[in-house]
């Protein structure tokens, strides 16, 4: 049940004793004074459904123990230490100067009752509450997008790694794996988690290790007992059977039926990268800049440094792209924007639905390929998107073909590039160029276009950075490193974070609340 705090504090009121020490300004300070209204004990009562049983710590002291524990970045046993130590946190907490504090498993349990509640994200909800109520955002209709990678909290493994762990794991969660893999898997002894000792410097070697390890891996899926699984022992299987095939292929003169396997030449597309964290990804951010982990996005509004939402994701796939991202990071908005991005937001199909929207782009639009450096680009040609028809630089003309799946359209020159006087300009190709027009080429083309506008420019330059600081703010301190394993979670913690940060700022804006009860920035 819903705890509630009563009688006096273990101690002096700290808060009331030694309120000169606090510094004045601080989150630790706004806390202290106004903590049971950002919080209330109303707001967390569907989290505590039951009427029997013990009384909990009160939620709003573990929201506000939350709240600075992802500002400051620290673990639960460090955020505890803190609580039982520092006068700040005591005050902002509402403790007495003795109250020795809490288990960290508190807020482990805290956390777990929010991930299964409606509103898992409840804590940024409320911060955005109180900025939407301060009329802090009135006026101010820009919104800058941007992403970074933030590392996973697990190693990456190898193959061999991920095999041994895996069968590992399904000996640990399945009903009976344990005996069909004493029949079935002889490469290793699995109860030992660490590698097999080989010589590893022999490349015969390892290729015996790998194909017996997936012979195994292989063995232990195919004479499973059939049986209903539960959630965990599912994904176990699941996770076997991808680590399995993920990063091997049969070797050369082999289909694999004989038991010989390789590792494979080629990465497999979206391959999980650790079965301590399935859901971390290895990123390519840029075509230097590599890490594993996840992808955080922001909405930022550059006037006032307040982030307006967040969201983390995969680090890989179609959908956890910057544009698949961007329409729900402004779903909440009700006004009409303009929106700032890098060119990772400059995709044709985000362009058309945010101004269908109603909201003004100035987004930085992609670069063009040239197929010889210093050379035509589709800017070059004349499309006619009513007629069919694209000219080319020399006054061909060809007709566009039949739209592909994607929507896109083919003009095929060939023959017309024979002997053409650009050809060197144009095209390498033997047959001939092949111009592949985007569906959405006429609004892609007047981006570009408008990017070349000084008043656009001045616009991104001035209003575009501001995102890169809120980020830095959002990585400091070690949070570049999520601390939990998978999505879910750490998409909690990064809203966590968020609502910190958010705090901190209406702090440092002058928050306060009044003898009303509404807030209001001094």
């Amino acid at each position: 049940m819903q705890g509630e705090r009563a009688g006096e504090p273990v101690g002096p009121d700290v808060w009331e004793t030694c309120r000169e020490l606090i510094p004045a300004g601080s989150v630790f300070a706004f806390l202290a004074g106004h903590r049971e209204g950002l919080f209330p004990a109303g707001m967390f009562a569907d989290m505590y459904p039951s009427p029997n049983g013990r009384p909990s710590l009160p939620p709003q002291v573990l929201a506000a123990t939350v709240v600075l524990q992802a500002l400051h970045g620290l673990s639960d046993f460090e955020t505890v230490q803190q609580v039982r130590c520092d006068l700040r946190w005591k005050a902002a907490c509402g403790l007495g100067l003795l109250d020795a504090g809490f288990d960290p498993s508190l807020l482990t349990y805290f956390r777990r009752r929010l991930a299964r509640s409606d509103e898992p994200n409840r804590l940024f909800a409320r911060v955005r509450q109180v900025v939407a109520a301060t009329g802090v955002l009135s006026g101010k209709h820009r919104r800058a997008l941007d992403s970074t990678v933030l590392d996973d909290a697990v190693a990456t493994q190898d193959t061999v790694t991920q095999l041994i762990s895996a069968v590992r794991r399904v000996i640990r969660e399945v009903p009976g794996a344990a005996k069909v893999a004493g029949q079935w898997c002889t490469a290793h002894d699995y109860r030992d988690p660490g590698k097999p000792k080989i010589a590893w410097d022999d490349e015969q070697a390892r290729a015996v290790l790998v194909s017996a390890l997936v012979t195994d891996a292989l063995n232990l899926l195919e004479h499973q007992p059939q049986q209903k699984l539960s959630e965990q022992a599912a994904n176990a299987v699941g996770l076997l059977a991808l680590v399995a095939g993920q990063d091997v292929e049969p070797a050369e003169g082999s289909d694999g039926s004989d038991g010989r396997w390789r590792i494979a030449t080629r990465t497999a597309r979206d391959r999980v990268i650790s079965t301590v964290d399935p859901e971390a990804r290895h990123i390519h951010k840029n075509r230097t800049r590599h890490q594993d982990g996840f992808k955080g996005h922001v909405s930022f509004e550059p006037e006032t440094g307040l982030f307006t939402a967040v969201a983390l994701t995969g680090g890989s796939g179609a959908g956890n792209h910057e544009a698949a991202i961007a329409p729900g990071l402004l779903a909440g908005e009700q006004e009409e924007l303009t929106v700032l991005g890098d060119a990772a937001y400059g995709t044709g199909e985000l362009r058309q639905r945010l101004l269908a929207d109603g909201h003004a782009l100035v987004i930085k639009p992609p670069p063009l390929r040239q197929a010889i450096r210093g050379g035509f680009t589709i800017d070059d040609f004349t499309i006619g998107d009513q007629a069919g028809t694209v000219t080319c630089p020399a006054g061909n003309t060809a007709a566009l073909g039949r739209p592909h799946a994607d929507g896109s359209r083919l003009a095929q020159f060939k023959a017309a590039c024979r002997g053409c006087p650009l050809r060197e300009r144009c095209t390498t190709s033997k047959t001939g160029r092949v111009l592949n027009v985007h569906p959405q080429h006429p609004l892609l083309a007047a981006a570009r276009r408008a990017a070349t506008d000084p008043a656009w420019q001045a616009e991104y330059r001035r209003w575009r950075p501001p995102v890169e600081r809120a980020i830095a703010w959002l990585v400091a301190h070690g949070n570049r490193r999520v601390p939990y394993r998978g999505t879910a979670k750490n998409n909690t913690w990064l809203h966590h974070r968020a609502a910190a940060l958010n705090l901190r700022r209406l702090v440092n804006l002058g928050l306060t609340r009044t003898g009303d009860g509404t807030w209001a920035l001094a």
